[in-house]
């Protein structure tokens, strides 16, 4: 395997950091691919919270598998989540609620509903530092509370190592698709990533979504739905998790999108658009300038080099 630079290998271990700059890319790139289908825009329906979510998803139901496709800094798309699936549980319809925030084979199946945040974050393994408990735990607890399990589905960071250097994962998506995730990869990182890491990066990304549709193969049951809560790239129908699905699943794919993001609606891969309020805009690239800077940063004149 080829050299990583340490700052890299921080930033693929990096959950928050690297899904804000791939959601990013996978919107800017959606909106230039030709021949890639204009999802259905749901607006808001009149009356409260909760009837305008049932609304939107008597619009995308029936479905085995549902992805909520998120930008993981919007707080309403958090909070469209927790209705979503307090919605499907006072149906009778939630099988389970898999996540991106937490590493696959964690649970809380062996809980009961009436189990403490902090039991539930201890199932998960949660990591506050990548994923905001107070974003995301009322989601969580919401299905708690209603005896469904919640599931992590993400690759544990103890394989990200292995999954850049296997190779096997490039033939998992159809050529095209393969050079439109690896264009995501060199946008997201805000084309500073050295050209050698593109594939290696490329591979993180389709292990994860591997990972991700496997959680909601063995989850699926009849009748009923299992959610995704992840981020946008993750939730496309033509570079993502419904790729590797089995294909006997209904999958829908919704994009949680918020009103000024990159303009236009994207011409993704999603059953439907769910529009959300404007959401403050974020130099990510500056910040990951900066994270990147100390690797890059020339020695000053006379500078010794340790030995």
């Amino acid at each position: 395997m080829s050299y990583i630079h340490p700052k890299l290998k921080l930033l693929a271990s990096s959950p928050r950091t690297t899904c804000f700059a791939l959601c990013a890319a996978a919107l800017l790139l959606a909106g230039g691919c030709a021949g890639r289908p204009e999802a259905p825009i749901l607006q808001l329906s009149s009356g409260s919270a909760a009837a305008a979510i049932s609304s939107r998803l008597n619009a995308v139901l029936p479905a085995d598998v549902l992805l909520l496709g998120e930008q993981h800094d919007a707080k309403e798309h958090q909070q469209i989540e927790q209705q979503v699936i307090a919605d499907l549980a006072g149906r009778g319809l939630l099988a389970a609620v898999a996540l991106e925030m937490a590493d696959t084979r964690l649970s809380t199946a062996a809980l009961k509903p009436s189990a403490t945040e902090q039991q539930t974050r201890d199932a998960l393994k949660w990591n506050d530092k990548g994923w905001k408990w107070e974003a995301y735990g009322p989601a969580v607890m919401t299905a708690v509370r209603a005896g469904v399990p919640v599931l992590g589905a993400n690759l544990p960071r103890t394989e990200l190592q292995a999954s850049m250097a296997d190779s096997t994962l490039d033939v998992l998506l159809p050529g095209p698709a393969l050079k439109t995730q690896q264009q995501s990869i060199r946008i997201g990182h805000c084309n500073m990533l050295p050209e050698s890491q593109i594939a290696p990066m490329t591979r993180i990304q389709i292990a994860k979504d591997v990972t991700m549709a496997n959680t909601l193969s063995q989850a699926a049951l009849p009748g009923k739905v299992v959610v995704l809560l992840t981020g946008s790239g993750h939730a496309d129908r033509l570079l993502g998790v419904p790729l590797h699905l089995r294909a006997d699943l209904t999958t829908k794919s919704v994009l949680l999108r918020a009103v000024n993001a990159h303009g236009d609606g994207p011409k993704a891969a999603f059953d439907s658009i769910w529009p959300t309020p404007a959401v403050p805009e974020v130099d990510y690239c500056a910040g990951l300038k900066d994270q990147l800077a100390p690797a890059v940063k020339p020695k000053p004149a006379g500078a010794m080099t340790p030995n």
